[in-house]
């Protein structure tokens, strides 16, 4: 469904060029959920922005291939753009309240992404939009077809999101950490929908997330980014079992699991991710590293096949399999 080949994305606005993404090769086969984990800044959100290309095209270089659906969507002219984007790939924003058109009512929203795609009556599309708001078991679905975005809760409004990214019955759905401004209950409750609708619908998924707890509820494949690389990639089962990256290990270690002993602290990684627009000749997680040699921070790493399906960016994966007993 999805296959990204050394994708590169440079941001030009500023005073020097930032280079947001670096040589990202992923594939997602259809069906699957992939999540992308890592810090603020890590390339996550920007990946994904790519796959519609959505950033402004005259302060932006992209380099690589990225195809969708064995489509060329760097080659799409912008009329092929419109009809690609909801249709062949939809995508659920972070933050539904700016996503979401104020000055109309979320029915009236969902209708016109419906009709713009598919030759139907407004009273057919208003059916369809009634029947999502009822998939993604919003209560009273008719009174809030009505409703505006601000009338709505965080979690309503982030439901109200999915079904119209779910409007023209696309085939990929990018999820860009949609339970972030959500409660405990209710980001539970949101990613449970999305795992049900993604089986149901049989839909392939990109879900991005800092949240590794959140990763492991709903993936099939978990890809670890820093920096603009993907330092890690494999099935959720191996991620959390056998960790080999040190900044996924790292990750792992900073969780809450169960119940922290009394004035006991959560585990930090040190420092700060480094500057986007000056990365580093060498692994750009290095000067973080508890387990960095002299060659991390001059030779870039490649991947490192652990086994089928399972690999890492790193020089040190052997000596990273001494951490992982570790793991809480």
């Amino acid at each position: 469904m999805v296959e990204l080949r050394d994708l590169g994305v440079v941001f030009s606005g500023g005073r020097t060029p930032v280079q947001a993404v670096s040589g990202v090769s992923l594939q997602v086969q259809r069906g699957q959920v992939l999540a992308l984990i890592g810090e603020s800044g890590s390339g996550k959100s920007v990946t994904l922005r790519t796959l519609l290309r959505l950033h402004p095209e005259r302060r932006t270089r992209i380099g690589g291939s990225v195809r969708v659906a064995g489509r060329d969507v760097l080659a799409m002219s912008a009329g092929e753009l419109a009809a690609f984007r909801g249709k062949v790939a939809s995508m659920i924003f972070q933050e539904p309240l700016l996503a979401l058109d104020p000055v109309y009512s979320v029915g009236a929203q969902i209708v016109e992404s419906i009709r713009r795609h598919d030759k139907v009556s407004a009273a057919v599309a208003k059916q369809r939009a009634l029947a999502l708001f009822e998939q993604v078991r919003i209560p009273s679905p008719e009174r809030r077809l009505a409703a505006y975005p601000h009338e709505m809760s965080g979690g309503m409004r982030q439901r109200a999101m999915i079904a119209l990214a779910l409007a023209c019955r696309p085939q990929l759905l990018l999820a860009d950490e949609p339970t972030t401004a959500l409660d405990a209950t209710v980001q539970i409750q949101i990613l449970l929908l999305l795992r049900e609708l993604q089986r149901e619908l049989g839909l392939s998924v990109i879900f991005v997330t800092h949240d590794i707890g959140a990763a492991v509820e709903v993936a099939d494949r978990i890809a670890v980014m820093y920096a603009g690389r993907i330092v890690e990639e494999g099935s959720a089962r191996e991620l959390i079992r056998s960790p080999r990256h040190p900044y996924t290990i790292a990750l792992l270690s900073s969780r809450a699991h169960g119940a922290l002993a009394r004035g006991s602290r959560l585990e930090t990684i040190g420092g700060a991710p480094p500057d986007l627009s000056a990365l580093p000749p060498g692994c750009a997680f290095a000067e973080r590293c508890k387990l960095a040699v002299a060659e991390c921070r001059s030779v870039q790493p490649e991947p490192v096949q652990l086994s089928p399906g399972h690999q890492a960016r790193c020089l040190r994966t052997d000596a990273a399999a001494g951490l992982v007993s570790a793991l809480p």
